[in-house]
């Protein structure tokens, strides 16, 4: 018989460097669960991704156990990333603070394709273009 779901918490934790302080420890405290066995295996699990924000979803069930799901970083810190800046624009879309080419769009759509909701790589290259859009940074 499977497990009965009590919840599911969703964290966005930096790769290999969950720790029991907030938010992980509160978020999982309250729901009774093994918070050192969480940030030991989740840090385990992240060790390539260190410098990156690890979103993860964590379905807690009634016997106090749970299971984690890792999905891919954010869009904006990816864009981020491709165009070398540290935030987006305070006044997107009409200042602009960066620039990515569209080869770099398609590679942020790439990684971003298992979590998106197409299976269209040409859909997936105009949503990260949007985002961008939104931050203040251009598609060239």
């Amino acid at each position: 018989m499977a497990k009965k779901i009590k919840t599911v918490i969703k964290l966005q934790i930096p790769g290999a460097g969950a720790t029991p302080a907030p938010p992980v420890g509160p978020a999982l405290g309250q729901h009774g669960l093994n918070i050192q066995e969480f940030v030991t295996k989740f840090n385990a699990a992240t060790q390539d991704r260190r410098g990156e924000i690890a979103p993860c979803e964590i379905t807690v069930f009634d016997d106090r156990t749970f299971t984690f799901i890792l999905k891919t970083p954010p869009a904006s810190d990816l864009i981020k990333k491709a165009a070398k800046i540290t935030s987006g624009s305070k006044k997107a879309p009409n200042d602009k603070v960066g620039k990515i080419t569209r080869a770099q769009a398609e590679e942020i759509a790439k990684r971003k394709m298992p979590d998106l909701n197409t299976t269209k790589l040409e859909s997936a290259v105009s949503m990260i273009a949007g985002s961008a859009r939104q931050m203040g940074v251009d598609v060239i």
